[in-house]
C-alpha cells in the first residue's frame, strides 16, 4: 500500500546509516494507515483504502475499503463498501459489497452485507443479515418443512 512519497534528500550523522527523509504527502491513491500506538475518537470518513492498526472509537463511513489490522481495536459502528477485519471490532458493520473476517479477528456486533466470509479461528458474536438481491433464473427457494415440492417445469424440446 502506498502511503507516502519519498524524496531523494537524505540525512544522517557521520558514521551512521544514511536514511531517507520522508515527505508527508499522501499518494494519489488515497490510501492511509493509522498506525499501532495511536488512539483516535470521532467520525472517520474517507475515500480509497484505509488500514487501522490503532484504537478508534466513534463511527466510520465510506463507500470504499476499510482494513482493520490485527493490532487494532475498533469501538464503532461501521458503514463501508468493503470491510476486512484481522483485529477487534465492537460495533455493528454494514457493508454494501463484502465483509471478510480473517483469523485472529474478534467481532462483537451485527453484520449486514451481501457477501460474508469467515475464516477458521475467528470469534464472531452477533447476527448476520445478507440482503437478498434479485433471484437468479431457475433457482427457487427451498420448500419449508411439510410443504410439497413443486413439480419441475417442462422444458420444450428443440
Amino acid at each position: 500500500m502506498g502511503f507516502w512519497n519519498r524524496t531523494d534528500e537524505t540525512w544522517g550523522t557521520e558514521g551512521s546509516a544514511t536514511m531517507r527523509r520522508e515527505d508527508p504527502t499522501p499518494t494519489a491513491g488515497g490510501d492511509l494507515l493509522l498506525g499501532a500506538g495511536a488512539e483516535f475518537e470521532g467520525k472517520l470518513t474517507f475515500a480509497g483504502t484505509v488500514r487501522i492498526d490503532a484504537k478508534f472509537k466513534g463511527t466510520i463511513v465510506t463507500n470504499d475499503v476499510l482494513v482493520v489490522g490485527d493490532r487494532a481495536r475498533i469501538d464503532a459502528d461501521i458503514t463501508c463498501g468493503t470491510v476486512i477485519v484481522h483485529g477487534e471490532v465492537n460495533g455493528n458493520i454494514r457493508a454494501k459489497d463484502a465483509v471478510e473476517l480473517h483469523a485472529p479477528a474478534r467481532v462483537r456486533g451485527d453484520v449486514e452485507t451481501p457477501s460474508f466470509s469467515l475464516e477458521k479461528g475467528v470469534v464472531f458474536q452477533g447476527q448476520t443479515t445478507m440482503p437478498s438481491g434479485s433471484p437468479q433464473p431457475g433457482l427457487r427457494p427451498a420448500p419449508r418443512a411439510g410443504e410439497a415440492r413443486p413439480a419441475p417445469a417442462a422444458v420444450p424440446a428443440s
